[in-house]
């Protein structure tokens, strides 16, 4: 990928900048700008150089969401001179953006010069802001998709070993190939929340009211694996799992502590309905740990940023006080990276 260190003249261009800025907003306010952060250092430096910019992003999946909120907080936070920046609006509210017609694409082309992917979080998806637009313009990928790449391919390539992959959240479907894939590079894979669930019903436990996946899924050889581990105990509300037990956090602290990869992506419980205190509690020991560590998946990095500000900056990587802490602003485009080890939207910088 070329980055954006390489554009020779940036005075007076105007910079199509595709970033997601799609963050949780709770009465009119933005409550994590974790991923406005992360672009900053790419928006700076293209203003540093004599660029102006219009920046592109999408708010909500059906393009109805108003984006003032994130207008207002993004200038409250970087200090950037309007009169250099200005906001498209909601990329979503058209649907050749998610249907990739290249009209559109070549419409929105027509309003810059070159072409700046600051979005690693929306790279997995074949939309025409992604894809389609890069094919018009020069092109070229900002500070945080190449601190993502980067980073994320520690998790397969010199990996340091013993190795664990602590996989979490739900959609199993989805997951299941990372399961499969990390059963072969890692030495150990811990799987919890609603994952958890699926594998112990698959094993012919009992899992009350737990949410599951119904589907049948051929995993006689996954579950037979001596790499996998599965939490021994669980905390119940209502008749279902909504968190790891006692025990398991014990036997995953002394995972922890051998392993020197750290690969984590999603929570280990049901955290909106009090299952955060297994996560809470094993990402304390991963923090302090001396292991090189990759935290990834937007619940988790919410509970990160409660817990330790200062270990969620503005550039995914951690302070002083854990220099080894990558924290990526991925969900599903860190998933489908590690899967696959590229992602469409990076694909179309080539």
């Amino acid at each position: 990928m070329r980055n954006i260190k390489q554009i020779k003249n940036l005075k007076g261009k105007i910079v199509l900048l595709r970033v997601d800025f799609n963050v949780p907003i709770k009465k009119g306010k933005v409550i994590d700008d974790f991923r406005i952060k992360a672009s900053l250092p790419t928006i700076k430096l293209l203003i540093q150089k004599g660029a102006n910019i219009i920046l592109i992003t999408h708010l909500g999946e059906d393009g109805t969401a108003s984006l003032n909120p994130v207008i207002k907080h993004f200038f409250a936070i970087s200090k950037v001179d309007k009169s250099r920046v200005v906001f498209y609006e909601n990329i979503r509210k058209f649907p050749g953006e998610t249907k990739n017609d290249k009209n559109f694409a070549k419409k929105l082309s027509e309003m810059g010069d070159i072409y700046v992917n600051e979005a690693f979080s929306v790279s997995h998806r074949e939309h025409a802001s992604i894809v389609t637009l890069p094919k018009y313009l020069p092109s070229f990928a900002g500070f945080q998709l190449e601190e993502e790449v980067k980073n994320l391919s520690h998790a397969f390539n010199k990996i340091k070993r013993p190795f664990l992959f602590i996989l979490g959240g739900a959609k199993f479907s989805t997951k299941l190939p990372l399961i499969k894939k990390y059963l072969k590079l890692a030495d150990y894979v811990f799987i919890g929340g609603a994952l958890a669930s699926d594998l112990m019903k698959a094993k012919g436990y009992e899992v009350g009211k737990s949410l599951v996946d119904t589907k049948n899924y051929n995993i006689t050889e996954v579950l037979n694996n001596s790499k996998l581990i599965l939490p021994t105990d669980f905390v119940i509300k209502n008749k279902a799992i909504v968190d790891i037990g006692k025990e398991s956090i014990k036997n995953l602290a002394s995972l922890i502590k051998k392993s020197k990869l750290i690969l984590w992506n999603g929570p280990l419980g049901k955290y909106e309905d009090g299952g955060a205190k297994a996560t809470k509690e094993i990402l304390k020991l991963v923090l302090k740990s001396k292991s090189q560590v990759i935290i990834g998946g937007g619940d988790i990095v919410s509970i990160l940023s409660k817990l330790e500000p200062k270990n969620h900056p503005p550039t995914g990587r951690a302070g002083k006080s854990k220099a080894n802490l990558f924290v990526s602003t991925g969900g599903g485009a860190t998933l489908e990276f590690l899967a696959n080890r590229t992602l469409p939207g990076i694909k179309a910088l080539k």
